[in-house]
């Protein structure tokens, strides 16, 4: 509610609060002029001294032309009582207070509103999504060659077991025990024979 002024008086309002949850914010400034100003201009500031100056509009009975600070995306319009500030891309470290200032330029005498409450504006930091990296081999296409891996595993070993055991019977047979210990006629008993090796019988060789 913006009461009845003397003449040219320019008295502003705006919300105290706004929350800003995708970036993007909607400022209205509501004001109430009595005077007899045919261009005004209309400035978004930043700051408990409102030191920064976001974006601002200026128009006339003909033409409107707005500008914005390099580290904000902001644009203003007029719309009859009211001028609006859309801004945009905005970041955690923006939030701040902001005060909307409208002035009376010409004709004189050149007059502008006296600094009201602000708005605080609240920028939410936007929690970052992270996402699991998807395998670039699709899942079927795993499974498929752990398969035949597996499958080429379980016949390489069958195919050394059975190497091996074939092996082993090979070895064993050839291990066969034969006696080759040399024999001596009996009667030779003392003619460089050892102790040890038994007495051949010759009598099986006579006619």
């Amino acid at each position: 509610f913006l009461p009845s002024l003397p003449e040219n008086r320019i008295l502003v309002s705006q919300r105290t609060l706004l929350t800003v949850v995708n970036k993007t914010a909607t400022l209205v400034c509501n004001y109430t002029y009595n005077g007899t100003g045919k261009e005004f201009r209309a400035s978004l500031r930043k700051g408990t001294d409102s030191a920064v100056e976001v974006c601002s509009i200026s128009w006339n009975l003909t033409e409107t032309i707005s500008s914005s600070n390099n580290e904000f995306n902001c644009q203003g319009f007029n719309d009859k009582d009211k001028v609006i500030f859309n801004l945009w891309n905005m970041s955690a470290n923006q939030t701040d207070i902001y005060f909307c200032k409208i002035e009376a330029m010409y004709p004189p005498p050149y007059v502008y509103n006296e600094k009201s409450n602000g708005t605080v504006i609240h920028v939410q930091e936007v929690p970052i999504q992270t996402q699991e990296p998807q395998s670039a081999i699709p899942l079927w296409i795993m499974a498929t060659v752990t398969g035949v891996l597996t499958f080429y595993s379980m016949l390489v070993t069958g195919v050394f077991i059975n190497y091996w055991q074939k092996s082993k019977k090979n070895v064993y047979h050839q291990s066969d025990y034969m006696n080759m210990t040399p024999r001596h006629p009996p009667y030779q008993k003392n003619k460089g024979y050892p102790s040890y090796a038994p007495t051949r019988d010759y009598t099986a060789y006579r006619s």
